[in-house]
């Protein structure tokens, strides 16, 4: 299951929004003759790659896999069927299917047909891999994880309103490569206005486009701003009010006819969410600022907290972030720190996923 689930992580950045999946075919006598991923969202599933390399010699054999497999017919057909023709004798799967159209459905089918099925091997590891997955189907809105860059004392930038750059050029890179895995990545007006940010992904190759969410009220978002010119790497979606639109009618027409696509979640930010999951995205990146991520922690809408501790002091003049009262780094659940240039990332989840 150890080898199964690192196949799984072969297909990050691209099986959105299908799990990442990975199986191998084991003969009675412990030789692999089959070992498969599911690559991208659309092309055949793990069990079936991993089937197709065993050949006639998945008869009798155990097959692998790090979720249950399906008995539906989506893009591809159901992988239960392909497992029973197989010949496979014994399925092991980490967890069960969180997706309504199977959850249970494909470990039914396969012992109505004679095959001998074992659930949990890897069950935390392959929920963990697949959180996004998990959330959006347990939870109806995208998984999401907040994101910041913090002086030493505590301040997100020098003054209020004023652009700071504070992780170095090792942090940065893996801040791209995150980019380059998520679905969407949100900020606020006043991180608009203030760093006019194009929140792309670069020096990392995405194979799907990103997602851009900007949360707006008052539509304060300008169509020069940066990001309305990088539609090529994907959608912008502005979250506002309806009066927030009506007050800005104008406005509202400029930004649709920049490229931007506007939301309107007069229900709040809870809404605004299932609204993004209905469109397929299922992981979120909060990368700022204090505002919004104020406002989804209290909503109880984190799942996951990534925090850059740099070596910089902004004083007392800086942006403060949040308080120790409103989130504490000792609550969250797995935490580990790690070093990254000059810069310590911190990072821990909010939560078990179920």
């Amino acid at each position: 299951m150890t080898r199964a689930l690192l196949l799984a992580g072969r297909g990050r950045g691209r099986t959105a929004p299908n799990p990442m999946v990975g199986a191998l075919v084991v003969t009675p006598d412990g030789v692999t003759v089959g070992c498969g991923y599911h690559e991208a969202a659309g092309q055949p599933h793990a069990e079936v790659n991993a089937l197709a390399e065993a050949g006639s010699r998945a008869r009798g054999a155990t097959l692998y896999c790090t979720l249950e497999p399906c008995c539906h017919r989506g893009r591809t057909g159901p992988c239960t069927e392909r497992i029973v023709a197989a010949g496979i004798a014994r399925v092991v799967a980490a967890v069960e299917d969180p997706n309504p159209q199977v959850k249970g459905g494909g470990v039914r089918y396969l012992r109505a047909r004679g095959v001998e099925v074992v659930l949990g091997p890897g069950r935390d590891e392959s929920v963990r891999l697949n959180a996004p997955f998990f959330t959006a189907m347990v939870r109806g809105r995208p998984h999401v994880t907040l994101k910041v860059a913090l002086s030493l004392d505590g301040r997100v930038a020098a003054a209020p309103g004023r652009a700071t750059r504070l992780t170095g050029p090792a942090a940065d890179r893996l801040i791209h490569w995150e980019r380059a895995e998520v679905d969407a990545i949100a900020v606020g007006s006043g991180t608009v206005l203030a760093d006019d940010p194009q929140l792309t992904a670069r020096g990392a190759y995405r194979h799907r486009p990103l997602t851009r969410v900007v949360f707006d009220r008052r539509l304060r978002t300008p169509t020069s701003a940066r990001l309305l010119s990088t539609l090529a790497a994907g959608p912008v979606i502005i979250v506002t009010t309806a009066s927030g639109a009506e007050a800005q009618a104008a406005r509202a027409r400029d930004l649709e006819a920049a490229g931007a696509e506007l939301l309107t979640a007069d229900e709040g930010l809870s809404f605004a969410l299932a609204a993004l999951a209905r469109r397929g995205v299922q992981s979120l990146v909060v990368e700022g600022g204090p505002a919004l991520h104020a406002a989804v922690w209290r909503a109880g809408l984190v799942d996951r907290v990534r925090l850059w501790i740099t070596p910089l002091v902004l004083g007392a003049d800086g942006v403060p972030w949040l308080s120790g009262s409103v989130l504490s780094v000792g609550q969250l659940l797995d935490r580990h720190a790690e070093c990254c240039g000059a810069d310590v990332l911190v990072e821990g989840h909010v939560h078990r996923i179920d």
